[in-house]
């Protein structure tokens, strides 16, 4: 039975809101930036879980180091979600895929108390 995924809300060490989304194995596939509310944090959950099903959505890049990573943008271009640094683009492109299956039912682990 495959485990489903979860986001993972939290605060950083600088007090801002944050979320993370785990793939059901528990590795982190996908990181927010920060948010000054835990509303904003919220808001970027649902965009999450909207846009991860359409893969134009995702942006694969190239790092200045020669690793890759992807991006999710919302409807409005605007960066929701970034992963992290892998050293292959085909990891790159794996990643997408895992963001496109773990995202839409994820459930949500609000660890800010």
């Amino acid at each position: 039975m495959r485990t489903a995924g979860k986001f993972e809300l939290y605060k950083d060490k600088a007090g801002e809101f944050r979320f993370r989304l785990k793939a059901g194995n528990g590795e982190n596939i996908l990181a927010s930036e920060g948010y000054k509310d835990k509303g904003g944090a919220e808001n970027g959950i649902a965009s999450v879980r909207k846009n991860a099903d359409e893969k134009d959505n995702f942006e694969v890049k190239d790092s200045t180091n020669g690793k890759h990573y992807f991006v999710l943008k919302a409807a409005n271009h605007q960066v929701v979600g970034q992963s992290q640094m892998y050293d292959a683009k085909s990891s790159a492109e794996s990643g997408i895929e895992s963001v496109m299956n773990n995202a839409p039912d994820a459930s949500l682990d609000d660890q800010t108390g």
